[in-house]
């Protein structure tokens, strides 16, 4: 795992490069956790109290999905412009994720579905190596 953090304005950002083994998960979501903190510590941005929960909770399924389907390294990019919260994920899969028809009796790959349920937006792109999933969601509602 690599972390980075750059937490010029007007855009502050932080991100990491995981091998997708165990401890991913975890690290994503603590990249989440000090980015937030961050911004209301140092750049006294107000966040509603549910963010980082939510914030937490997306970034979770979006790397659980990358290190379950996709081979190989992952990375998490959280950033702001002080309205918005940009959570992304790349990995190396081709297949583009998709959220299935709700089915209360399924167990299991319900991930995009909560994550389209507690954000704003989410994107997802192709690049020249596996895809880019972005996540979006207030600071502030």
């Amino acid at each position: 795992m690599r972390e980075s953090a750059d937490a010029c304005e007007p855009h502050p950002r932080a991100g990491g490069i995981f091998d997708g083994q165990s401890g991913t998960i975890a690290a994503a979501r603590g990249i989440v956790t000090a980015f937030l903190t961050t911004l209301s510590t140092h750049h006294g941005l107000t966040i509603a109290t549910d963010i980082p929960d939510i914030a937490r909770l997306v970034v979770s399924e979006l790397v659980t999905n990358a290190c379950k389907y996709a081979p190989g390294p992952c990375t998490v990019d959280v950033e702001t412009d002080g309205v918005w919260l940009q959570l992304s994920v790349w990995d190396s899969a081709p297949t583009m994720p998709h959220a299935a028809k709700p089915e209360p009796g399924r167990i299991g790959q319900h991930g995009l579905e909560v994550v389209l349920a507690l954000t704003d937006s989410l994107d997802i792109h192709p690049q020249a190596i596996g895809k880019r999933v972005t996540a979006r969601l207030p600071l502030n509602h």
